[in-house]
């Protein structure tokens, strides 16, 4: 069973590892792991998350079926990565709203799109119950 010594691994195409690492490192404050000449490793969030070089890359994003992203526990922890989003201005692809308002399972979200036009999605939800 997995703990919290473990990591969650995705790996994601990436245009360009220079884009990459700008949006991901200098951007959303991840660490860089590793960088290789088709890829990039990162400390994403406290997983890991690796840019591979490709030409595979989506042209028009849809936000289903696939996107990834965190669900925060803590709202502050939302709210200042919000806060850092607008300060650095990052790409926003869905503006922070509130989903499932009349319900248990309401959260907060939006959805940042990276140079690759990989879509993340964070959020956080009012019951820590609905998280997952």
């Amino acid at each position: 069973m997995r703990t919290t010594t473990d990591a969650f691994h995705l790996a994601i195409p990436a245009r360009d590892l220079d884009e990459a690492y700008e949006f991901y490192v200098e951007g959303l404050g991840c660490k860089l792991a590793r960088r290789y000449d088709d890829r990039i490793t990162l400390d994403f969030f406290g997983d890991q998350v690796v840019c591979h070089l490709s030409d595979a890359w989506e042209r028009e994003p849809e936000l289903y079926p696939r996107h990834f992203g965190v669900t925060f526990r803590e709202r502050d922890d939302w709210d200042r990565l919000l806060a850092l989003v607008h300060q650095r201005k990052l790409c926003v692809f869905a503006e922070p709203s509130e989903r499932f308002a009349d319900k248990v399972e309401k959260h907060s979200t939006f959805v940042l799109r990276d140079p690759s036009n990989n879509l993340l999605e964070f959020k956080h939800y009012d019951d820590p119950r609905m998280m997952y």
